[in-house]
């Protein structure tokens, strides 16, 4: 038989983990400030292996609009640059020979909305990962019946589950909400 406590902790622990990739997800997103987190993507060819950034060059804020890069070793300046500028982060790096400096402009109306769209898409996505969660409980709850599960046990099972589901949903609705200020601040 079905342990109902474990089941909505496990559902709990998944939909945890979908608000944390989206918390990670929206500090990529380039809202105006520097942050060396819209670099973690960003994985550099070195001596034959694609390394994330951070393991090749030291990476600083040295102000609210420009990030610096500073590499380990000289000689990998140029892998370095070549990553920025094939990854998704949008901006052109500038290279004196010693270190790579990034300045983010100021995002324009029209770039601060696309950046709101693109925000609420992820966070579309993870609130359907949240749905698929509860789906796939509600499920196992039902099936749970036919293995001896009480109906009473189930449907107080099925509401505990709605008020998780509503915690983490809610959650997200203020991760959101929280990032389009930051991103809609001039």
């Amino acid at each position: 038989m079905i342990d109902v406590k474990q089941t909505l902790s496990d559902a709990g622990e998944s939909m945890e983990m979908a608000t944390m990739y989206l918390n990670d997800e929206l500090q990529r997103i380039r809202a105006g400030r520097a942050n060396v987190a819209i670099l973690d993507g960003v994985r550099v060819d070195s001596y034959g292996s694609k390394v994330p950034l951070n393991q090749v060059a030291s990476v600083m804020v040295p102000d609210a609009r420009t990030i610096a890069i500073k590499p380990w070793d000289k000689k990998a300046i140029k892998d370095i640059e070549k990553a920025i500028m094939d990854s998704d982060v949008g901006i052109t790096p500038e290279n004196n020979g010693e270190m790579i400096r990034l300045n983010l402009p100021q995002p324009t109306e029209e770039r601060r909305k696309d950046l709101v769209k693109q925000c609420n898409k992820i966070g579309e996505r993870t609130k359907v990962q949240i749905r698929n969660v509860r789906s796939d409980i509600k499920e196992k709850l039902k099936k749970a019946i036919k293995d001896g599960l009480s109906e009473d046990n189930e449907k107080d099972a099925e509401d505990s589950l709605q008020r998780l589901h509503d915690k983490y949903i809610k959650q997200v609705d203020a991760l959101l909400d929280e990032k389009q200020k930051e991103i809609m601040t001039v």
